[in-house]
């Protein structure tokens, strides 16, 4: 049996490394502002399918063993007998009571009882002292001229004013830019993902500014103007502070009150007694053993023990058998080149940020209206918009990975 399986497949890998964009090796007539890319096709296989005889059809004898049987009989091991066996006596535990020590009386004595009384005793008599009441003074403040008018010539620093000019140090160019990690490639493999983009550059300026001086505030703007002017310094005055009596120095009588110390000591309040106790009295449980049954004797019969004898008997003497034995086949599979793959020629591709949320909408709607499932309509280059990308791709043998011309034009949207 044969079985062909044919599988194409297409991937296009962007040129991130120095192998795919040589200096030399750039797409023709490129624009700025426009992105490109290789395609590379993959080989062409068909896989082949075959049944190869690994060992041929034989003839075999098998030996068939003697079948044996198990036939088991009872054999007497021992006869029947008698046995007089010795019933023990038996006994029983009896508790009672024993008066160890009779009941008695003790005294018990029962302490004093105190109490502490608290009173107040004169220590030291009330006095009298007198206590001296210090001068009172005033403080006087006045104030007096101590710099007279003058005046004075002052020199003030000029005002300067920042003026700000652009000059152009690089012209406009164009450049080849390597653009990474696009968020709508179609592969999983990051390095899949990496584009050539011809991007223009500005012309670069530098910031020159400068300071002119513009004279004093009051002038006319000219260097320095009205910034040498006169100053009157008006008059200082100082103030002188003194002290004046306000109220002389006296005494005044302070009246000092008597001490009292409190004296705290302990006063019978019951004399000590005694009292009697009871002592309950002590018993003691003593336990002995008392005979309930004498001791006897039983005769018991020991039945006669057998024992099982097994032994094997034939049943089918031994023969043999002769039987085919079929031949045995191994499949193989194998690939065959039908056709050497290799990179395309430079094609124009949709850069990252030319992808518009309406660019996906129309892209989805044509995948669905065309039996793919682009998943719900929300405007993102998600997975499931990805996988029915490049199932069209596959199927309509287009590049695979990447928004192409080639494959918007096949979709009919619109850019």
């Amino acid at each position: 049996m044969r079985k062909v399986t044919l599988t194409l497949s297409a991937l296009c890998l962007f040129l991130a490394t120095a192998a795919f964009a040589q200096p030399g090796d750039m797409p023709p007539n490129a624009q700025p502002g426009k992105c490109y890319a290789k395609c590379l096709i993959a080989d062409e296989y068909e896989t082949v399918t075959q049944e190869i005889e690994t060992r041929p059809a034989s003839v075999r004898q098998e030996a068939i063993p003697a079948e044996y049987e198990t036939v088991t009989e009872q054999v007497l091991k021992k006869a029947e007998s008698t046995v007089l066996k010795a019933v023990p006596a038996v006994y029983e535990t009896v508790s009672e009571q024993v008066l160890v020590k009779p009941e008695a009386t003790r005294l018990i004595p029962v302490p004093a009882e105190y109490e502490t009384v608290t009173e107040q005793v004169l220590s030291k008599e009330a006095s009298t002292r007198l206590i001296p009441v210090p001068a009172e003074f005033e403080t006087v403040t006045e104030t007096y001229v101590s710099e007279p008018e003058s005046s004075r010539v002052v020199v003030r620093e000029p005002r300067y004013e920042t003026q700000t000019e652009q000059i152009e140090t690089a012209p406009s160019a164009t450049k080849w830019v390597k653009k990474k990690a696009d968020r709508n490639c179609l592969s999983a493999d990051p390095n899949d993902c990496l584009v050539w983009c011809l991007v223009e550059t500005p012309a670069q300026f530098r910031t020159v500014s400068r300071r002119i001086n513009v004279g004093c505030e009051g002038g006319d703007g000219s260097p320095n103007s009205n910034c040498v002017v006169t100053e009157t310094i008006p008059s200082k005055t100082s103030t002188r502070t003194s002290r004046v009596l306000k109220t002389p120095a006296t005494t005044r009588t302070e009246e000092i009150p008597a001490v009292y110390t409190t004296m705290t000591k302990r006063v019978l309040k019951s004399p000590a007694t005694t009292r009697t106790e009871v002592i309950p009295a002590e018993y003691k449980t003593v336990t002995r053993r008392v005979l309930k049954t004498p001791a006897t004797s039983v005769s018991t019969t020991i039945p006669a023990e057998y024992t099982t004898v097994t032994r094997r008997v034939v049943k089918t003497p031994a023969t043999t058998r002769t039987y085919d034995v079929p031949a045995e086949f191994t499949t193989v599979t194998k690939r065959n080149l039908v056709r050497k793959g290799g990179f395309t020629e430079w094609r124009e591709i949709v850069c990252g940020g030319d992808v518009t949320n309406e660019m996906v909408r129309s892209v989805q709607a044509a995948l669905r209206s065309r039996g793919y499932d682009p998943g719900p309509a929300d405007n993102v280059m998600g997975s499931r918009t990805k996988a029915a990308l490049v199932k069209f791709q596959k199927e309509n043998n287009l590049p695979v990975g990447q928004l192409d011309f080639e494959t918007l034009k096949a979709l009919g949207v619109n850019y």
